[in-house]
């Protein structure tokens, strides 16, 4: 591996470290007794001993006495240190050799001290011991200011998505956004607990990859020598516990889809899907509306979120609009009733693409798709879908050819999707079998047809209804990020192109 100077450089240190007795991956823990966060809230405290720890992040060194910036989860604080305090018995080794000249930026250290104001106002940490936790062989892209403008800043996204561990130490405003995305997840699932609901877990490897329209990820199962597939949704198996008997279960979980990658879309991602027992589309509507209102203002006191230039008001209750009044406003087309061939006519009219592969419900998808999600700005739901649209999903208790179906659009974008539950088995046959015909039609997103769940509905399940609703794209709305890429941790990304040396 072909090392940079000052790679090179902070393994002389490391190595000058070890000479000297100084083991710099220690074993032994440190004990932290406060945080900078808790220091700054509780201001200077001369007479109160404490231990802080965290990554040097700047330094200015004059002569006996120094100063340096500690940063630790929680912010960034100076700590003074000074020759005499942590070299007491007259071996100045410590500061003047190792301090001074072995440490560098990107060290992880332990200090004991106190908290005290400078002469210049600054609430800092005087440093009394400081113990070397990890040594840095990397240098940091440390961002610098001169005459208000920004050098070397870590700004290049495949950079930052790559390196996410050098994206949060050197840009604090990423750590908040990871934050707000937890704040998201604990807000709902208090929602759910608060109504008496469990939260479950269901396999990832299945047999059957069901419960949504999508290409998915295979792979073998040596063992047992059969094919498995990563889920690309858990409803089935949600749903066959409600035929178990529980009433209200949920589930975050990791879904996997095999398509394309973009600012809104990664092949991993998080959903979370809840079924409650003796429920319909209408009460999850409220039930959805109320939930998202809460999140809102748990992370902005408010239920107004900004996003860009745009304010998204997520006051309950939203705007429902039905599938076909919505495409009939943006294209004055008429879906009700309208055959295959005539869909994909009008498909041509509106040049809109599509392949022969397609039935009536993708059609009609492409046109809504195309022609109507854009314009759905403040939180819309869009209810009543065809029937081919929605093979999981029970009838409408007046329009046959219609299902209780509703997906909530914001910003033009779908957040979330959910159903009065079909549960009538010898429909839901019918429902998978012609999922069958589109796939033998060349449709690779097409349903499987799984015989353990149509099994289960056999035995009975009640009326109920499921949500799902998609994490990353809901912190993307209330963190006010435009790429999926900024609220995962660490994104899907193309190999890294190895250089010469690497590939030798």
């Amino acid at each position: 591996m072909e090392l940079s100077e000052q790679e090179i450089i902070r393994r002389e240190s490391l190595a000058k470290l070890r000479e000297l007795g100084i083991d710099p991956y220690p074993a032994a823990a440190f004990n932290v007794t406060r945080s900078t966060a808790q220091i700054k809230e509780e201001g200077a405290k001369p007479e109160q001993k404490l231990s802080i720890a965290g990554r040097i992040m700047s330094r200015r060194i004059m002569g006996n006495a120094s100063f340096f910036e500690l940063q630790d989860e929680t912010g960034r604080i100076q700590v003074y240190i000074k020759r005499d305090d942590v070299c007491p018995e007259g071996d100045t080794t410590l500061y003047n050799t190792v301090f001074k000249k072995l440490l560098d930026i990107g060290d992880i250290i332990g200090v004991e001290g106190y908290s005290f104001i400078t002469q210049t106002g600054q609430l800092s940490v005087h440093c009394q011991k400081f113990v070397l936790l990890s040594k840095s062989l990397r240098p940091l892209p440390i961002v610098k200011e001169v005459d208000g403008k920004i050098f070397d800043a870590f700004t290049d996204p495949e950079l930052r998505y790559r390196m996410r561990y050098v994206d949060l130490i050197v840009n604090p405003e990423v750590r908040d956004t990871f934050l707000k995305r937890t704040k998201v997840i604990n807000t709902m699932r208090q929602y759910f607990n608060e109504h008496g609901y469990m939260e479950v877990e269901t396999p990832i490897l299945q047999s059957i990859p069901g419960g949504a329209a999508a290409r998915p990820f295979i792979t073998h199962h040596n063992a047992l020598d059969i094919p498995l597939y990563l889920r690309i949704a858990n409803e089935l198996y949600l749903k066959r516990l409600i035929v178990g008997g529980f009433e209200g279960v949920y589930e975050f979980a990791k879904d996997f889809r095999n398509e394309g990658m973009d600012r809104t879309h990664n092949p991993e991602f998080t959903v979370m899907e809840i079924y409650v027992a003796y429920k319909d589309y209408l009460w999850m509507m409220e039930f959805t509306e109320k939930m998202i209102e809460k999140v809102a203002i748990a992370l902005h006191g408010t239920t107004e979120v900004t996003f860009g230039d745009k304010t998204f008001n997520f006051k309950a209750p939203f705007r429902r609009l039905s599938m076909t009044d919505a495409i009939k406003e943006s294209t004055g087309f008429d879906i009700t009733g309208k055959s295959e061939d005539e869909l994909r006519a009008k498909c041509a009219e509106l040049d809109i693409h599509v392949d022969k592969t397609m039935g009536e419900g993708k059609l009609i998808d492409a046109i809504f798709g195309e022609k109507c999600e854009h314009l759905l700005e403040q939180p819309t739901f869009i209810i009543d879908y065809p029937v081919a649209m929605s093979p999981l999903t029970k009838r409408h208790r007046t329009e046959a050819h219609l299902t209780e179906r509703f997906e909530l659009f914001v910003g033009g974008k779908e957040l979330a999707n959910a159903y009065s539950e079909l549960n009538d088995p010898i429909e839901q046959r019918e429902r998978f079998e012609e999922q069958l015909k589109l796939s033998e039609k060349g449709d690779d997103e097409a349903m499987f047809i799984d015989n353990d769940f149509l099994r289960a509905l056999e035995y009975g399940m009640p009326t109920c209804s499921g949500m799902g609703i998609g994490i990353d794209r809901l912190t993307m709305f209330m963190t006010g990020q435009t790429s999926i890429q900024e609220v995962l941790f660490f994104p899907q990304m193309r190999p890294e192109k190895k250089s010469e040396s690497q590939s030798e």
